[in-house]
């Protein structure tokens, strides 16, 4: 079993996968939209990349305001989480996605990667994050 985290954008998707002891995340890529409305492509790749890696649960990244507080981009992504369990017909459970993409690229910054390049990996390592920190709490609570 593995499991798949999602950092949904207005433009992008960015993907990560656990290894399948459910210890790691790695990121897989990032699914690029030429409108933020057009999902039908986006939720046809994701089920590829489920179906390429044997995906049984996903995670997706929901976006709050620093003060806890959910907006715009939190109902959208109530929206997509409706649609990917329609879609997939797997679990969907959100995670707080708090300052992943603030940590992707301070992690980016220390490892030496340009400026005009990170934006090229912030939405899949932000992935990376979401889905780490659901696979350590999950580990932690059954601890």
């Amino acid at each position: 079993m593995r499991i798949m985290g999602l950092d949904f954008g207005s433009k992008t998707v960015g993907v990560a996968v656990s290894d399948a002891l459910l210890l790691t995340a790695q990121g897989v890529e990032i699914i690029r939209r030429k409108e933020e409305n057009k999902l039908r492509q986006t939720l046809a790749r994701i089920e590829a990349l489920i179906e390429e890696y044997e995906v049984e649960e996903l995670v997706l990244g929901m976006p709050k305001h620093m003060n806890g507080t959910e907006g715009v981009r939190a109902e959208l992504t109530e929206e997509f989480k409706e649609k990917l369990e329609r879609r997939t017909g797997l679990p969907v459970f959100l995670w707080d996605e708090r300052l992943t993409t603030v940590s992707a690229d301070r992690t980016m910054m220390e490892a030496g990667i340009r400026r005009e390049n990170r934006k090229e990996y912030v939405d899949m390592l932000a992935a990376v994050f979401i889905l780490q920190g659901y696979l350590d709490r999950r580990r932690f609570e059954k601890a």
